[in-house]
Order: structure tokens, then C-alpha cells, then sequence
């Protein structure tokens, strides 16, 4: 094959030099340009010896790596279904768009989902359905008895991530939207940037790399009172939020690519530019149950009694059980827990990590409240959920599950213009959401994004209300796990609470 190209390409430069000698027009000269660089890369590709394929088939093996490179756009576009799509269906990244934007997102015609397949989950509606504009429960407040500065939040929030890991524009306009929309916006262990600092509701996260909240010595990143207390006495901060694991990547630590690290980010987070910031897997301040109560009580104290929470993808329960058996014998405890879900999120990560550690969410919210209801914590320490929930349905069944307000990622990436290109550690993300080159950032408009940021949230707020009105329910905290069914084989529907919660 190898020689047929050469010998195809060698054909056409001499018969378009040729039509030179005979038409000597500037339209001819382009055409043998054209044709004399093909073959000049062919023969180039014929000789080299690192890759076999570009041997073999001098030129035209270039086209896989085309193919390659855009394969996730075509298939986005031209392959998938509205079902089938992954990590995010087409079905749901519409839906998150028409409420950003404010379109139409009714559907005509009826479900495309398979009522009769193993899986398929839905909730029963009453006869008597409440009219939604009644429907309370919107809001949530967090801060157990240990808490003297108590914060009333939506249920809806954006969860972690990082300026670094998204870029300016796309932390201003989040920050900008949670402040019209009135909920709050997790900073990620990044630190905060003065483009969180926009006027919304800030959640403090404090990670094992302690950006913002402490220092290196001797190449050990250490927590630090005084750095730590000058960001979480902010005004604009609400909660703080200490990260043991994340779902992307539990056990491992977050992950900055260095062509992430600019000049301004390693300024923020006291760290060497250009080079990959990889977070420790472990606190250093901290290193048994003890020492984690007494970190979090001196975190509240600094804080001046904002309310404090963990943030963890459920691993080894055994451990989880003798965390949650600690803070009741010690009578110490966190205001919230954040609970990850193993299924990953916006974070980069190594594939083994994303795919095969860490406890679904479902699994280990479930578990989460049955040990706080088991030791009678519940009502002192609020469950946050995230997990790929994008629409009031997943909002609805997380609270069923136990879930006192959602944590949601992906969904407002989206609501910014995300394509779900999967290009976040790359630095080519061609939306400007999850990148630091400047003239991608551009492309992000702060002043028409934040306002799609606060739509989404609050159309989806009015939508879990009409499900739940639909269900006969005066409040979304009514919801319990026997309002949501599933389908367990062909015949055979059972609800959340046979599943999860058996007698």
C-alpha cells in the first residue's frame, strides 16, 4: 500500500506540473504547491520509524489522528442517541440548556426511555397533587449544636471546582449567578481567587494541599492558622468544607496539569508556574479520629463558628464506622457531610481511579444516613449529595435517599456553555470553561453566562417543586425513599425503600 500512495502522489505532482508548463496561472502553481508538499510529507512518513501505521500508509494514516482527535465531537453529534450518551446523555445536557437559556423544554411525543427495562426508575403522582407555588423545603440549615453562625442555603448548590481547574471567566460568572439566584458556590480546593469574589455565598474548601488555607515548608504542604483564618473570617464565606477524597480520583489527590499552572494560579495557591500540582492523598494535620475532631473543632473556632464540614467519597466502611462512632462518643462533629460519588467528576484523573474506586453515590449516601440515624446525628449533621444530578428527578430521589441538598458540578458547567468535549485537562476546552488560554477565555461572556447560571438553578428549583407538588407533598423534605420505584426485573416494581431501606 505503501508504494501505491507514493506512486499515486508522485503521478499527480508531475501531471500537475505538467498542467504548469501547458497553463502557467497562479491557480496551477497552487494546485502543484499543494500536491508537492502532499508528497514530500509521504515519502517523509514512509521513511520515519516511530510509527508503523504512517509506514505502511504514508499521509493518509494522518486522517486517524483527525479522526481521533475530534471523535468525541463526532460522536456527540452524528453517533449518539439522546439516551446514550455518556458521562452525561444528550437528553439531559438539553434539558440543562433550555433552562439556562430559558427555552422551550417540554417534549412532544412521549418518553424515549424503555418503561420496561431493568433500572427504570420513576415516583407516583397523587390524585389530589398540590398546586407547586405552596411547596416549601427550597432551603436548608446548616449548623449543628457545636455552630454559632448558622447559614440558611438552597438545596441546589454548586459544587467544588477549582480556579484552575475552570477558568476566570467561568468561576465569575458561577460566582455572579449564585449571587442572583441567591445559593452558594463551593470554591474547590484551589483556594479563593479574587474571581470567586463576585458577591456570592462562598463554601471554603480545604483540601490536602491546603491552597488558602497554608503553606510549604521544606516541600510539605502544611496548614497554616493565620492564612487559613484570614479567608474563612471573609464575609462572603458561609461554610467551610474539608476535603478528604473526591469521586474523581478517592485516595489520590487533586491533580492541577501544568499547562494549567499560570504565572496568577501558582500565585494563589504558593506554588512553582508551569509545573502539574499534584495535592497529597492525606491531611498533614491530622492522622487519626481524634486529631480529625479536634481539626475540625480549631477550623470552626478560626472560622468564628461558620459551620464545618467534611468532604469524602465513601471507601472503607468500616473506617466510615468508627468515624461516625467517634464523633458521637466524643459529642464533636461536623455540621455537614458532603458525600461523592465514586462515578467521578469534573476533576482530571488517572482512568484506573475514575473507573474502579470508590462507593456510587447512591450506595454510600445510603450508608452515610443510616450511620448518622443509627448514632442520632441526623438532625445535627446535613448530608450534602453530589453525583451526576442534573434534573429535579435526581434531585428528588438523592433527598429521598437521605440527602438534605445536592451538590451539582457538570450541570453548571453546562449551564455555561459546556459541550462535554472532555478536553478539561488538556487546556483546549473550546467553550472557555475548563481552560486557561486567554483567547478560549474570551469566548466565555461573563455578563450573559452568569444569568444562565442563575436560570438553571432556578428553574430546576421550580421543577423539583411541580415533581413533588405532582406527588402530593407540602414539602421536598417530605420526599422519602417509598416515594421512588424501581424497576427490579420485567414484572416486578419495588420501591427505594425495599432496596435500601428493609425492614
Amino acid at each position: 500500500m505503501r508504494n501505491t500512495i507514493l506512486f499515486v502522489l508522485f503521478l499527480i505532482t508531475v501531471l500537475c506540473g505538467v498542467l504548469v508548463y501547458f497553463i502557467p496561472q497562479t491557480g496551477t502553481y497552487i494546485l502543484l504547491s499543494i500536491s508537492g508538499i502532499l508528497t514530500i510529507i509521504a515519502v517523509f512518513d514512509s521513511l520515519q520509524t516511530k510509527h508503523s501505521l504512517l509506514r505502511s500508509f504514508p499521509l493518509v494514516a494522518r486522517l486517524r489522528w483527525l479522526f481521533e482527535e475530534e471523535r468525541e465531537k463526532i460522536q456527540q453529534y452524528f453517533i449518539e442517541d439522546n439516551l446514550n450518551g455518556t458521562p452525561i446523555n444528550r437528553e439531559k445536557r438539553s434539558i440543562v440548556y433550555q433552562r439556562a437559556k430559558l427555552q422551550k423544554e417540554t417534549i412532544p411525543f412521549g418518553t424515549q426511555h424503555n418503561v420496561y427495562a431493568k433500572g427504570y426508575e420513576f415516583v407516583k403522582h397523587s390524585l389530589f397533587p398540590k398546586d407547586h407555588h405552596d411547596v416549601i423545603g427550597e432551603t436548608i440549615v446548616f449548623g449543628s449544636d457545636k455552630c454559632s453562625q448558622k447559614y440558611e442555603s438552597s438545596i441546589i448548590n454548586i459544587s467544588a471546582m477549582s480556579f484552575g481547574s475552570l477558568s476566570s471567566n467561568a468561576i465569575m460568572a458561577l460566582n455572579q449567578g449564585a449571587k442572583m439566584g441567591n445559593f452558594a458556590h463551593n470554591t474547590g480546593e484551589g483556594g479563593i481567587s479574587p474571581y470567586h469574589l463576585q458577591g456570592g455565598d462562598l463554601i471554603f474548601q480545604v483540601g490536602t494541599g491546603y491552597f488558602g488555607a497554608g503553606k510549604s515548608i521544606k516541600g510539605k504542604r502544611v496548614f497554616d492558622d493565620e492564612i487559613f483564618k484570614e479567608n474563612a473570617i471573609r464575609p462572603e464565606v458561609k461554610m467551610i468544607e474539608i476535603k478528604l477524597s473526591q469521586g474523581a480520583k478517592p485516595g489520590h489527590g487533586g491533580i492541577l496539569p501544568a499547562k494549567k499552572n499560570t504565572q496568577e494560579i501558582a500565585d494563589i495557591r504558593k506554588v512553582e508556574v508551569g509545573t502539574q500540582v499534584d495535592s497529597p492523598p492525606s491531611h498533614s494535620a491530622f492522622s487519626n479520629f481524634d486529631e480529625m475532631i479536634a481539626f475540625i473543632q480549631k477550623v470552626r473556632d478560626l472560622a468564628n463558628g461558620k459551620p464545618v464540614g467534611i468532604k469524602f467519597c465513601v471507601g472503607n466502611n468500616e473506617e466510615i464506622k468508627q468515624m461516625i462512632t467517634a464523633f458521637a462518643n466524643a459529642k464533636n462533629y461536623p455540621d455537614f457531610i458532603a458525600v461523592d460519588g465514586g462515578e467521578g467528576g469534573t476533576g482530571a484523573a488517572p482512568l484506573e481511579f475514575t473507573n474502579y474506586i470508590g462507593t456510587p453515590l447512591i450506595e454510600g449516601l445510603v450508608f452515610i444516613n443510616k450511620l448518622l440515624q443509627e448514632h442520632q446525628l441526623k438532625e445535627q449533621i446535613k448530608i450534602i449529595a453530589a453525583g451526576k444530578a442534573v434534573d429535579a428527578f435526581d434531585i428528588v430521589k438523592y433527598k429521598a435517599l437521605g440527602a438534605d441538598a445536592i451538590g451539582m458540578a457538570r450541570s453548571f458547567m453546562l449551564s455555561l456553555g459546556c459541550i462535554q468535549a472532555r478536553e478539561c485537562n488538556l487546556d483546549t476546552c473550546p467553550v472557555g470553561v475548563a481552560t486557561q488560554d486567554d483567547d478560549l477565555v474570551k469566548a466565555l461572556v461573563v455578563e450573559k453566562k452568569n444569568i444562565r447560571v442563575k436560570n438553571y438553578h432556578n428553574k430546576t428549583i421550580k421543577a423539583v417543586k411541580e415533581v413533588v407538588a405532582a406527588m402530593g407533598k407540602n414539602s421536598i423534605s417530605d420526599v422519602q425513599p417509598s416515594d421512588v420505584f424501581r424497576r427490579k426485573k420485567e414484572d416486578e416494581v419495588v420501591s427505594l425503600e425495599e432496596v435500601y431501606y428493609p425492614n
